[in-house]
């Protein structure tokens, strides 16, 4: 290894070059300027362990020659036999460097290792690669050079996990945000929130369709069922609506007890409003399904569910609201309120789904009139829509 190549190596990513780029697009870098200053490296792993409720972490896997490979594991995987039995385990729980020579019959212990010798590999290190928050992410190091990574090497890849560690605490860091923001408050919201839009009183007007729904007889349900259990029902309950809202463009705002707020932005990147509006419709649908299936046994005795949806278009404000330091990235607006009106009726009417007049204008379909009602807080009454194709439940 020349020391003068690596220092150049290590500047890189101190200057921030890596950080600059797409994450596969850096890793590739990073590896070809290392082979450059004379490491024999044919595969190279990074695995970052992520602050997310369903995903464990990310690994970016390099091989000579190929493209950078991206994978998520889920907390599943630390019930594996294969997590068990692999290097990467002593590394997160212990912190500790793990070597496997292919000439070393000890490294017969990790069938990982046997792999990589069966593809020509000659020697195998795990480095931790320890955050300043105290938390230890994993880098894997692969050759095929005759006898293995010397001592030289070895120190090579020490000195440079250390610049390598503070990179990628910066760019996990920032997608930790992305994704938490995501989580939390959605990704068009979060993507504002990280762009700047943080000062009460920053708030755009957007065409939107907006989606207010909740369950049926949630009261009594809470009433007569442990708190423990009437959020497990709920967790289910919203995973009916989420799934099929985001996998038709919408954004969920806000989870209000058992109500559900939720806009379908309305732009040029989208689709016009018709086109947004029939998606809309389709995932109060898929969602009606959903939750007609949903079966959640409590005892003896299984609880089934019936939700109503009110479906609305129109322009709402969408931003910063809130008092002193404590803010709320959502929507409001004589929209949002008569939607919130509408939603109330679905349960009157025995509905799942209600729609505006203005939404059924602008979604057409085999409408159902329902007729016009006088909503609290409006001047004028107004007329309702249902489905054609939905009977008419009991009145709650």
């Amino acid at each position: 290894m020349q020391s003068s190549e690596l220092q150049r190596v290590s500047n890189w990513l101190i200057d921030g070059a890596w950080a600059a780029q797409e994450s596969t697009v850096g890793i590739a870098d990073f590896c070809e300027h290392l082979v450059a200053a004379g490491l024999p490296l044919t595969r190279f792993g990074i695995f970052i362990r992520t602050l997310h409720p369903e995903v464990f972490g990310r690994n970016f896997i390099w091989r000579q020659g190929e493209e950078v490979e991206v994978g998520t594991v889920d907390f599943d995987i630390l019930d594996t036999p294969e997590f068990a039995r692999s290097p990467l385990r002593i590394v997160f729980e212990q912190g500790i460097e793990v070597r496997g020579r292919a000439s070393d019959p000890h490294s017969t212990r990790f069938p990982f290792v046997n792999d990589m010798r069966a593809e020509g590999a000659t020697d195998y290190v795990a480095v931790p690669m320890p955050f300043l928050d105290g938390s230890v992410h994993a880098t894997s190091w692969v050759t095929r050079h005759p006898g293995g990574f010397s001592d030289d090497h070895i120190a090579a890849i020490r000195s440079i996990v250390t610049p390598l560690a503070r990179v990628s605490e910066i760019i996990t860091l920032r997608r930790t945000a992305e994704m938490l923001l995501d989580t939390y408050v959605g990704n068009r919201a979060g993507a504002r929130i990280l762009g700047g839009q943080i000062r009460r009183g920053h708030n755009d007007t957007m065409q939107a369709a907006i989606w207010l729904s909740d369950l049926r007889g949630f009261t009594a349900l809470s009433d007569r069922l442990p708190a423990e259990t009437v959020v497990e029902i709920l967790n289910h309950y919203f995973d009916c609506q989420v799934t099929a809202i985001r996998g038709h463009g919408g954004e969920v705002l806000k989870f209000m007890g058992d109500g559900l707020l939720a806009v379908f932005p309305i732009d040029e990147y989208v689709g016009d409003a018709a086109h947004v509006c029939a998606r809309v419709l389709e995932a109060a649908r898929e969602s009606r399904a959903s939750v007609e299936a949903l079966a959640f046994p409590v005892g003896d005795a299984v609880e089934r569910f019936r939700f109503g949806v009110a479906l609305h278009v129109g322009n709402i404000l969408y931003g910063n609201i809130g008092g002193g330091n404590r803010l709320d990235f959502t929507c409001i607006g004589p929209a949002v309120n008569l939607a919130a009106r509408l939603e109330k009726i679905t349960g009157r009417l025995g509905r799942t789904v209600v729609a505006s007049e203005g939404f059924a204008n602008v979604c057409r379909h085999d409408w159902h009139e329902l007729g016009e009602f006088p909503i609290a807080g409006f001047s004028k009454a107004q007329r309702v829509y249902g489905l054609a194709e939905e009977t008419p439940a009991l009145v709650d």
